[in-house]
């Protein structure tokens, strides 16, 4: 008898009942949050990259906790429910990252509690894997504590993380954007795990480019036990790399009219079931055979997880506890037309104890926890889910035996070798068919002595060939192996070396460096080497473990860590000409980059347009660049300049369905007033007269957001539109108008500013083939059915504004536009995971 309704924030649901808690009668709210409440940021003046010398970010710089989405106002909707509760019960993620959230939601929410009587306990944590009635009625049976340790292992991580990346990232991006216009990237990142990720991929880059291919020769026989079939048999030398040596070996097997067998061995081979599935296994597998981006198969797997299909996805374990109800998650398959039956077989002949994996002490393994279906799922969900649930199934089942056939020949002196197989029992590979074993040649019956004609003798000769680009797969088990990142953080570093331009995916999800991500690899080399080894960061991995462990001080590990990382900076700007070498070799510089666009106000000769992330302008007379908002494109602005610095205004737009507003370069990087700030176009200027100017050209308040005006785009004539100055509200008006001009009269009723429109004679909607008319938009009786409610399609970075609550004026239908990439299924699955395993 639950009664549900939406909180204040309207993203979390609140949910009621009437139950019994510790034997006593309660009244229960269970509600959520999402995500961190919180976020660790420097407080206000640290975060301007201009007034900030990165260098003080690593221990003079204050650092405050903020909301990590002040829209939501996640804290003030946790204090309201939880005003005057007597307990709270944490129902987070159980990993270090859940139980840094609950003391973000303890540090909400008891201030407004009710006060303990005495002793009495008012906070409990609820251990659980599976969002399953056992797994959650067992966790609310044995109630524990939040872990302190582990939640401040993860306050030193982002404390690590945000001064050591920033600091390096803004002395970086500051540096080389001021000096190269084709780099290409928006921002240039260190990560203390992200700089080493990128290292393994240029590591193997460098490999292939310094890779000298060499010549060597094999022998190959094939000999005719029977008369329609041949055999090919492998020379046990393997190859040599002299030609003299091969020829001299050609001729000596050529004397030979028979091969002789010499020996003949049969084994019964093994090849064991799986370990049990933990993250890491199932990202590589996801990359590797399904085709699926680490961050993209995290995603589906935590999505499966709170539908309740599968358990918690983040562990490290590969171990089943030995109170696991394993025959009680195989029952749950006992239906599926895919693998009924062989579950069936399991259930009634007895299942196999799964193998000893190890336990990291976080999570069970990964498990399917219930039934679904492909119709239920759905594309890359379902196929995430087949492969976890099959795993599960084969980690019960039994090693796939076969009998292993080995021939031994000889040829004159030489030996020469052929193997079988054949399968006795298929076990676990029945339902992971990519594991079975290959079918080879059939082997003929014989025994030692018996001589068999040779069919052909031939010397082949082939080259060593270089290592491929490395695979999201061979990353992931790198990182692993090295002890960067966490299971969790894993794929959130690939992405993001992704993102940043340093390196490309390429067919079968191979990584290829950039040109710049190989060249700040090698400047990192050249500098200092640990800052791209992956060594000093597993040391780091290694204490914060030690804080969650309890066995190493929280404040001892951040002091120690950020003095090794301070010093290396301070090494890394003293030699940054070392890396600056490497980059003239493959970057431009600004002054020979872009194509000549706007006059300069200050020396009047054109200014050159930067195309390449983040695009800018250079003057290479005055050496000064102007940033521009990003994401759409630049032109010249009908030759106009800015009343107060004499520089050529252009025009950005984001397309024909987007919004365009114009811009002098100067006042957006130089904000001419006190109520402007940095990245402000034209339409949010306050000059009182410019005629470019939101006091001009304004028209009335924004129909979503509260601080958003409507501003007039004087260039988007015949189809004219006015947009949101804050967020991606577009609104269409008088289409085919001459003219539309913004009047200084404004309306009476909603004192918006009144508009004179002069419409084509032929095309004119007005009553009594009338031409001209003024009004206001929202409240004139002509003019309102001429406006229709649109959304930008594309949302510029750089409107800080967001979509509030529908209120006050607008009329016609709104729609956003939407949509997510949806990867290509491969044709074969089973094929891909074959060729993954093989």
């Amino acid at each position: 008898n639950m009664s549900s309704r939406k909180g204040l924030n309207g993203a979390c649901s609140v949910h009621e009942y009437t139950g019994s808690f510790l034997g006593q009668s309660a009244h229960f709210k269970m509600t959520s949050v999402c995500g961190h409440v919180m976020t660790l940021d420097f407080i206000g003046k640290y975060n301007s990259w201009d007034k900030v010398d990165p260098a003080e970010l690593f221990s003079k710089a204050p650092t405050e906790k903020k909301e990590a989405n002040p829209k939501l106002t996640m804290v003030k909707f946790l204090q309201v429910e939880g005003r005057s509760c007597d307990c709270i019960v944490l129902w987070l993620d159980c990993d270090k990252e859940g139980e840094n959230i609950c003391f973000e939601v303890l540090d909400a929410v008891l201030p407004v509690m009710n006060k303990p009587r005495g002793t009495e306990r008012t906070i409990y944590r609820a251990k659980f894997s599976s969002i399953t009635d056992t797994d959650i009625c067992n966790a609310m049976n044995h109630l524990g504590e939040p872990n302190r340790n582990e939640a401040l292992s993860v306050d030193a991580r982002q404390e690590l993380d945000l001064r050591i990346g920033c600091a390096f990232t803004r002395f970086q991006t500051k540096y080389f954007q001021g000096k190269y216009g084709n780099l290409d990237s928006s921002l240039i990142s260190f990560g203390p795990c992200q700089t080493p990720t990128l290292g393994f991929c240029v590591e193997r880059h460098d490999k292939i480019q310094s890779f000298k291919p060499e010549t060597y020769w094999v022998l190959q026989a094939k000999v005719n036990p029977e008369k329609e079939n041949s055999l090919t048999l492998d020379w046990d030398r393997v190859r040599v790399f002299d030609r003299e040596v091969a020829q001299m070996f050609l001729n000596i097997t050529k004397m030979a009219k028979e091969a002789k067998v010499e020996s003949v061995s049969k084994k019964e081979k093994v090849k064991q079931r799986p370990l049990a599935l933990n993250t890491v296994e199932m990202l590589r597998v996801a990359s590797a055979a399904l085709g699926m981006g680490p961050q993209h198969a995290m995603q589906i797997a935590e999505r499966l997880y709170t539908q309740g299909y599968i358990s918690y996805p983040r562990t490290e374990t590969t171990h089943y506890p030995e109170n696991f109800d394993l025959k009680g998650c195989l029952r749950q398959q006992a239906n599926n037309p895919y693998w009924a039956e062989t579950v069936k077989a399991l259930l009634s002949e007895g299942i196999n104890r799964p193998r000893k994996g190890h336990d990291a002490g976080d999570h069970p393994p990964i498990t399917p926890m219930r039934a679904a279906t492909e119709a239920e799922l759905g594309g890359d969900g379902w196929r995430l889910y087949e492969y976890i649930t099959r795993h599960f199934i084969a980690t019960v089942s039994a090693d796939c035996k076969y009998l292993q056939t080995t021939i031994s020949f000889s040829i004159g002196p030489e030996r020469f070798t052929c193997v079988g197989k054949v399968v006795t029992s298929p076990g676990f590979t029945e339902i992971m068919p990519w594991h079975s074993i290959p079918l080879e040649e059939s082997l003929p019956h014989c025994e030692k002595g018996d001589l068999f004609p040779i069919g052909e003798i031939k010397l082949l000769e082939k080259q060593t060939s270089p290592p491929d680009y490395l695979t999201e797969a061979e990353l992931i088990t790198l990182m692993e192996k090295h002890g960067i990142g966490t299971d969790a953080s894993i794929p959130v570093h690939i992405n993001n070396i992704c993102q940043r331009n340093y390196v490309t995916v390429e067919s079968g999800r191979r990584l290829k460096p950039t040109n710049l991500g190989i060249v700040l690899v090698h400047g990192y080399y050249k500098i200092d080497a640990e800052l791209v080894l992956p060594t000093i960061r597993s040391a780091v991995e290694k204490q914060l473990n030690l804080i969650a462990l309890g066995k190493a001080n929280y404040h001892q590990v951040l002091e120690h860590t950020l003095d090794i990382f301070k010093r290396k900076f301070h090494y890394f700007v003293d030699s940054i000409a070392g890396m600056d070498e490497l980059m003239e070799v493959s970057f431009s510089p600004l002054a020979a980059t872009g194509k000549p666009l706007s006059r300069c106000g200050k020396c009047h000769r054109f200014m050159k347009y930067i195309q390449a992330k983040p695009s800018r302008l250079h003057c290479s007379h005055c050496d000064d660049t102007y940033s521009l908002p990003q994401n759409g494109t630049i032109k010249l602005y009908k030759e106009l300049r800015c009343p107060l610095d004499d520089f050529e205004l252009v025009l950005w737009s984001s397309g024909s369905r987007g919004k365009s507003y114009p811009l002098c370069p100067y006042c957006y990087n130089h904000p001419p007033f006190r109520d402007m700030k940095k990245g402000m176009g034209c339409n949010e200027c306050t000059h009182p007269t410019c005629q470019h100017s939101l006091s001009m050209l304004g028209i009335g308040q924004c129909v979503e957001c509260e601080n958003g005006v409507l501003v007039l785009d004087s260039t988007s004539g015949p189809k004219w539109k006015m947009a949101c100055n804050k967020c991606n509200v577009i609104v269409h008006f008088f289409e085919n108008a001459h003219k539309v001009r913004v009047s200084p009269e404004t309306c009476d009723l909603c004192e918006a500013a009144l508009v004179d429109v002069d419409f084509n004679k032929a095309k004119s909607p007005l009553p009594g083939d009338e031409t001209q008319h003024s009004g206001c938009v929202f409240c004139d009786p002509v003019f309102q059915d001429l406006v229709e409610l649109k959304h930008a399609a594309m949302r510029h970075p750089m409107h800080r504004g967001g979509q509030g609550k529908r209120q006050g004026r607008g009329r016609g239908k709104g729609r956003r536009p939407g949509g997510r990439l949806n990867p290509k299924k491969p044709k074969d699955k089973m094929a891909a995971l074959a060729a993954y395993f093989v």
